[in-house]
């Protein structure tokens, strides 16, 4: 297994029993590890000393995992940070709640530890540092620098979750290309992840609004995955793609 010594990851889990293992079997892979049992010791943990990566349990006390995923992505300072979320509840529905408030996967419980691990391994490979292309890619009003993990638009710095970058940079990476959901989720989850294509929709649609006008060079191909044009689309054209770029499944 993939490892990376020293990474210091939060758990923010309620259950202290299934808190504690959690912690055990991190350390024991080469992690840090800390955890908390609730919302409001999550977001101090957060302020004092930043994780790279938090294991954010959906169903929390007094505030839920929800709530803290989205003050976690509306502050500059950690916005970036990859969150993990564990889910009690199986339905698509909680789980799509979840990715909208900013999360980046997601785990149902109960679930196998060595599918936590592999997920939370999946996500910090993809995370900067580890990233060996320092390519700059420049399409339209768009400019990623891939090894920096830095996105501009219109020469504005735009701050997106790490799986929207990846999501961004595998479009950047293949403009007027059509990309499959599949192609996307093997590019962006990592392989070997199983999620749903609902997923990905949910992932283009936050990335369509952070891009703003430059959005709508995101255009959805119906029944098969997206394409990245060149140019943002004239105002008339714009109405147009935002009509065909629901979220709802295709």
């Amino acid at each position: 297994m993939f490892v990376i010594p020293t990474r210091r990851i939060l758990v923010v889990e309620d259950e202290k029993d299934l808190a504690e293992l959690v912690a055990f079997n991190l350390k024991k892979h080469g992690f840090q590890a800390v955890t908390v049992g609730d919302g409001g010791s999550a977001l101090r943990v957060v302020a004092q000393q930043l994780p790279d990566l938090i294991i954010l349990d959906l169903m929390l006390p007094v505030m839920s995992g929800l709530d803290v995923a989205r003050q976690i992505r509306t502050n500059p300072k950690t916005a970036a940070v990859p969150i993990l979320m564990l889910t009690a509840r199986g339905d698509e529905t909680d789980q799509l709640a979840g990715l909208s408030a900013g999360a980046d996967d997601y785990v149902t419980k109960p679930f196998s530890m060595k599918v936590l691990l592999a997920r939370v391994t999946s996500l910090l490979r993809r995370t900067p540092g580890n990233d060996t292309d320092g390519s700059i890619l420049t399409i339209g009003p768009i400019t990623a620098d891939l090894g920096a993990h830095l996105v501009m638009v219109d020469g504005q710095d735009t701050k997106l979750t790490l799986t929207e970058f990846k999501l961004l940079a595998a479009l950047l990476g293949a403009p007027k290309r059509v990309l499959s959901r599949n192609e996307l989720i093997g590019r962006v989850m990592g392989p070997g992840v199983v999620v749903t294509s609902r997923t990905i929709d949910v992932h283009v649609a936050a990335l369509r609004k952070k891009l703003e006008r430059a959005g709508g060079m995101i255009r959805t191909i119906r029944g098969v995955g997206y394409q990245l044009l060149d140019a943002p689309p004239q105002a008339e054209g714009s109405r147009a793609v935002t009509a065909d770029s629901s979220s709802a499944p295709l």
